[in-house]
């Protein structure tokens, strides 16, 4: 095919540890920080289960996941550390430079076949270790699998036009007044392609400034790019934090507040400061988003009566799952509530595109607060099937903290198809918190960017 043709002379794999989001070495320092010695476990998922890999892709994947021990960071990836992100704490960067994978014992990876003998089947991976050491996996995995997928198994494509397609996008996007970042390193098509894109969004933004659109290019969440491209590395915290802080210490009651003293215990007050909000719902985030913040570095406050809320000193908030709208009308109903009048953000990331992107817009702005958008398959792994013409599909799949400290990880969202972990104790932690059920319309995980040979968006 064109497409495998093209891709056997073009780099493969990982190869820089710095190809990651910028949150999973936030967490990884704090993680460093406070919890150096907690043990963890990691579980893949395939959210579309009828999109399987076959076993060239999976003999590759064993191969570029053993590669990984090959990588470490480079003295010049360290000093753009250093001078970019700043909040990154010495005793980090001096652990970062020595970091290295050690996949043979940390990863396992197993392919279960659809019925004996077939060819085609899933992939299981499992990663096990010390969280400090485990949490960088995340990113590239995900790729990896990504890669694999459309290198054997879906391979009717090929790069034509991506750039032109991302540059039409970022366009629309800023003439638009959008300010938004690119998230797409999990589920990218491959690297080539996120190269493509970036060149495409970095042109779109030259144009946007030369001819005085509203909207910008903020950065992207891949700190590899980042340093590539000389835009800024945008990102802060994920879900994973909560969920293993929650299973430490078996107190999801208390887990957010936790989460967020920790957090400013690592980086200091209104450093890092987009909060998320929806690992165990919004609703009870929200409570622990009014309480008083500790000391700068540090997790006692002095005078908690005259200490600013985590609210206050947070610029904003970033939506992930479940409706938008009515998101949004629950954080601006809590800010009124807490007596804050500022212009909050409110950061979009959950499956968006152009015309979403643009309506979330309009709503954020009508209550008083300010959108940006975090945009991620919809520019890294946005492709037609050469054969039909009709979509091809992105792999909708996630690696997820599954154990902490000996305990069961979930993550509840705001919408019933997020729900993570182990069932009976998703149960036990909805019941234990009063949580309220939500089922959202656009909500199926498995169909989340359409179905096999649907027809192309395009730029839409």
């Amino acid at each position: 095919m064109a497409a495998q043709a093209q891709n056997d002379v073009l780099p493969e794999g990982i190869s820089s540890i710095l190809d990651t989001d910028l949150y999973k070495l936030t967490m990884q320092n704090a993680v460093l920080k406070f919890f150096p010695d907690i043990d963890v476990k990691y579980q893949f998922t395939n959210r579309t289960t009828h999109l399987n890999l076959n076993k060239k892709a999976y003999k590759w994947l064993q191969i570029q996941v053993q590669n990984l021990a090959n990588i470490q960071t480079t003295a010049d990836e360290i000093q753009f550390l250093t001078q970019t992100c700043k909040y990154f704490t010495p005793e980090y960067l001096i652990f970062l430079r020595q970091f290295r994978f050690r996949p043979e014992s940390q990863v396992g990876i197993t392919f279960q076949p659809q019925e004996q003998g077939s060819d085609e089947g899933q992939v299981s991976i499992t990663v096990t270790g010390k969280w400090v050491d485990t949490i960088l996996y995340e990113i590239p995995l995900l790729a990896l699998v990504s890669e694999a997928y459309f290198k054997f198994c879906d391979t009717e494509w090929d790069h034509d036009g991506q750039q032109e397609k991302a540059y039409q996008k970022g366009i629309k996007l800023m003439q638009a007044g959008c300010n938004f970042s690119e998230f797409g390193s999990r589920r990218r098509r491959d690297y080539k392609t996120h190269e493509l894109v970036m060149e495409g969004l970095q042109k779109a933004n030259q144009e946007a400034v030369a001819k005085g659109y509203p909207g910008r290019l903020a950065g992207t969440s891949n700190v590899h790019f980042a340093m590539r491209f000389g835009v800024t590395p945008i990102g802060t915290v994920a879900h994973e934090w909560f969920m293993g802080i929650a299973a430490v210490t078996n107190d999801y009651k208390h887990a957010n507040e936790l989460g967020l003293k920790y957090w400013v215990g690592t980086f200091g007050r209104g450093t890092l400061s987009i909060a998320l909000t929806d690992t165990f719902g919004t609703p009870d985030f929200l409570k622990a988003f009014a309480k008083p913040t500790p000391n700068e570095y540090s997790l006692k406050s002095t005078d908690p009566s005259k200490a600013p809320t985590y609210a206050e000193i947070f610029i904003g908030t970033r939506q992930d799952s479940g409706d938008p709208e009515e998101f949004v009308k629950l954080v601006k109903k809590f800010y009124t509530a807490q007596k804050i009048s500022d212009h909050k953000t409110v950061v979009f990331s959950d499956s968006l595109d152009v015309e979403k992107c643009i309506h979330y817009k309009e709503i954020t702005e009508q209550a008083g607060l300010t959108p940006s958008f975090g945009i991620g398959t919809f520019l890294t792994n946005d492709f037609v099937d050469k054969k039909t013409g009709g979509k091809s599909v992105p792999l909708n799949i996630v690696i997820k903290i599954s154990e902490a400290g000996g305990r069961p990880a979930v993550k509840i969202s705001d919408n019933l198809g997020k729900n993570t972990g182990d069932s009976h104790e998703v149960a036990r932690v909805k019941q234990e918190l009063g949580y309220v059920e939500k089922d959202w319309k656009d909500g199926d995980e498995s169909q989340r960017w359409s179905k096999q040979g649907d027809v192309a968006v395009g730029t839409g």
